[in-house]
């Protein structure tokens, strides 16, 4: 009987899936669409604009998850079919400029960046849209809508430069794992041969490191060298300026340890033909620091003795949309969150709307907020500071790989764990 049963549910899945990939061979083709467009404003609001389409020959997204219910992210991207007004693709993410709006320049400078966004080659006209959160009511609002026609002669469909891709990792077909990308930068000619060996080495230490040592299955692992003139990256407040491949530093925003890249046009040329779920930007400097932002990128430094750490924490924030939960160390963000709205990242809240997040991993009795003693310390709870604040925004515990590099919490894992299943094109 239960051998029966489980026959069944097995079948079921199975059409269910195959009625979901139905639904993308209707709509799209496994290639990819690049949408480049630019954020433009201040602190006092933001446009955006298309810059360039480009087709190119991947898709490594799953042919299943089409929508995405996470609802995660600054950003969210919505494709209808025209004809019929359906939403047929969605998905969230972070930029880079989304943090600028909240610095100290942003009040007194108006600038503008370049994004990008990959979603499946459409087969048939479809209408774009892209909405930003505001962070009053933490609602996703229209910024830009716009047609476009699978056959039109405006999106660029020339190849790029192919660069030396490097299979370190290689599981099954790319729409049912995890494509994890390590994408060189400041690294030369001569330097092509350690960068793959540094990126087996974090390959290693993401798979040694809980809840992702229970799934290296799920993954494909590869490594995209770029060639640079110069090794290492800027440090601008120092006066160090590199010629490399994607234009990396440090001191974004001012912050010494923060190194990030605004050069995504780059980015993206680099991996045109590279299936491409997580990408992380390893960088050939033994400095600290590092930086990440949900489905944008990740990026780390290759040499310092704190780099698995870094990498791993920094991955949180690129993969499963974790936020940050330390709340004494220097950053440019200006009240980077309403305190009167729950944050989206899973595993920080306000306490406005905690049924969504972690409830369900507490014991029973345990006090909300939690006290930081010998009986909770290490446990599941709710403990004030988080998000770079240490009052009114709370963590699940005291210590997570999101604060200062200890294990990921339970809260962190489990949203790790759903985003791998995402990937893989399995319920989530």
């Amino acid at each position: 009987m239960i051998r029966k049963i489980l026959l069944m549910a097995t079948a079921t899945l199975l059409c269910m899936t195959g009625i979901a990939q139905s639904r993308f061979d209707t709509f799209f083709e496994k290639k990819s669409l690049r949408i480049d467009f630019a954020l433009s404003g201040n602190a006092e609001g933001q446009r955006a604009a298309i810059e360039q389409l480009r087709e190119e020959p991947t898709w490594g997204g799953p042919l299943s998850n089409l929508v995405d219910e996470f609802h995660y992210g600054g950003y969210y991207v919505r494709i209808y079919d025209k004809a019929s007004g359906e939403l047929i693709y969605s998905k969230g993410f972070n930029t880079l400029f989304e943090e600028w709006l909240t610095t100290d320049q942003a009040k007194t400078e108006t600038q503008s960046w370049t994004n990008s966004i990959s979603i499946p080659f459409p087969k048939r006209d479809i209408t774009f849209e892209l909405l930003a959160r505001s962070r009053d009511d933490m609602q996703f609002h229209p910024l830009l809508r716009m047609d476009i026609a699978p056959e039109s002669i405006f999106i660029d469909r020339g190849a790029l430069k192919s660069n030396h891709i490097t299979k370190l990792l290689y599981n099954g077909e790319p729409n049912r794992k995890v494509d994890l990308v390590f994408l060189a930068e400041g690294y030369r000619a001569e330097e092509q041969e350690k960068f793959v060996s540094d990126a087996r080495r974090f390959m290693e230490a993401l798979f040694r490191t809980p809840p992702f040592s229970a799934h290296q299955e799920d993954f494909n692992v590869w490594a995209v060298g770029i060639e640079s003139e110069d090794s290492g990256t800027d440090l601008s407040g120092k006066g160090i300026f590199k010629q490399t491949a994607l234009n990396s530093g440090f001191y974004t925003f001012g912050i010494d340890r923060y190194l990030t890249t605004r050069d995504m046009k780059s980015i993206r040329d680099a991996v045109w033909n590279v299936p491409t779920d997580a990408l992380f930007i390893l960088i050939n400097t033994d400095m600290y620091g590092g930086g990440g932002m949900y489905n944008f990128y990740a990026c780390g430094t290759a040499d310092n003795e704190r780099t698995p750490v870094v990498f791993t924490h920094e991955f949180g924030h690129s993969f499963a949309g974790l936020a940050d939960e330390y709340f004494s160390s220097e950053v440019a963000y200006n009240d980077f969150y309403n305190l009167k709205q729950e944050p989206w990242e899973p595993n920080i809240t306000t306490l406005v709307d905690f049924e969504s997040k972690w409830k369900d991993l507490i014991e029973e009795g345990t006090p909300i907020p939690t006290p930081v003693d010998e009986t909770h310390q290490d446990r599941c709870g709710v403990f004030e500071g988080g998000g770079y604040i240490p009052k009114g925004i709370y963590r699940p515990m005291d210590h997570c790989m999101m604060r200062d590099y200890a294990p990921f919490c339970p809260a962190c894992s489990r949203a790790i764990e759903r985003m791998i299943r995402y990937y893989c094109d399995e319920e989530y």
